[in-house]
C-alpha cells in the first residue's frame, strides 16, 4: 500500500542535445531546480497566486514533476505555452508512478517539505500497486501541510507557507509571479496563511476545503488570527523585527 493514485508525472525531457531542461523550468517556477532534487515548487500566476503545485525529481537529462493528476494535462498544457519553440518534450508519463510510505526505507527520499512526512519514490506503473492515497492524505493533513488545487489554487504563494516548507528560492532569479513574492517577503507582508484546523474550529467564511471523514479543514486565515494551539511546530508565526 504506497502507491499515490492521486498523483501523476510529467516528463520534461531534451529533443535536441543542446536544449536544457532545467533551465527552462528555472525561469519559470518557484524554486531552483538546479540544485539539490527533488524540490517542492509551483508555478504562479503573474501576481504570484498558485496554478500549480509539485515535486520536480531529476530524469537524466530532463526533469520529472510529481503533480496532482487531476491537474497534470492543465500543467502540461500551461507548460507547453511558455515552450515556444524550444525542442523540449512535454508529456505525461503514465508508466511511472509515485510511491510513499510514511516511515523511512530503502530507496525512498525524504519529501523535501517537511522530513516527517516520509519519503516518496518513483517507479514502473504496475497493475498489482495498492493505493495509499487515503493514508497520504491523513498523515499530510496532520502535520498541517496543505497541496493541490483545493487547498492552494489561487492563493498567494508565500501564503501557502512555502517559506517553512522549503518552496521557494530567493536568490536563484527571476521567474512568473516573481515581483510580487518577492516584495511580499522583503516587506514582510504574509499577512495570511493556510492551516489545517479542526472542523469543530474552521471558520467557514476562511475555509478553502473540509474532510469531515477526518474531521479537519483547511482555512485561510488572518495570521493574527491563527491560534497558538493550532499552529504546527514548523509554522514560524515570530513577528519581523
Amino acid at each position: 500500500m504506497t502507491r499515490l493514485f492521486t498523483r501523476a508525472l510529467i516528463r520534461l525531457s531534451p529533443e535536441d542535445p543542446a536544449e536544457d531542461v532545467a533551465a527552462f523550468l528555472q525561469g519559470l517556477v518557484t524554486n531552483d531546480v538546479k540544485g539539490t532534487l527533488p524540490a517542492w515548487a509551483a508555478l504562479l500566476s503573474p501576481q504570484g497566486k498558485v496554478l500549480f503545485d509539485f515535486l520536480v525529481w531529476p530524469d537524466g537529462a530532463g526533469l520529472l514533476l510529481d503533480c496532482e493528476a487531476s491537474s497534470a494535462d492543465a500543467l502540461a498544457k500551461r507548460l507547453t505555452l511558455y515552450r515556444l519553440r524550444r525542442k523540449i518534450g512535454i508529456a505525461r508519463a503514465d508508466d511511472l508512478a509515485v510511491h510513499w510510505e510514511s516511515h523511512p526505507g530503502d530507496g525512498g527520499t525524504p519529501d523535501p517539505r517537511l522530513s516527517a512526512l516520509g519519503q516518496r519514490w518513483i517507479a514502473p506503473a504496475s497493475d498489482s500497486d495498492v493505493a495509499a492515497d487515503e493514508a497520504w492524505t491523513a498523515h499530510r493533513l496532520s502535520l498541517g501541510v496543505t497541496e493541490g488545487q483545493a487547498e492552494l489554487g489561487d492563493v498567494l504563494w508565500l501564503e501557502c507557507n512555502a517559506v517553512d516548507l522549503n518552496g521557494v528560492s530567493f536568490t536563484k532569479g527571476c521567474y512568473v509571479g516573481q515581483e510580487n513574492t518577492a516584495r511580499m517577503n522583503w516587506r514582510q507582508k504574509v499577512n495570511r496563511r493556510l492551516l489545517v484546523v479542526p472542523l469543530d474550529r474552521s471558520d467557514e467564511s476562511r475555509r478553502r476545503t473540509g474532510y469531515p471523514e477526518l474531521g479537519l479543514a483547511v482555512d485561510h486565515r488572518r495570521v493574527e488570527d491563527i491560534p497558538a494551539d493550532l499552529a504546527p511546530a514548523w509554522m514560524d508565526l515570530t513577528p519581523p523585527d
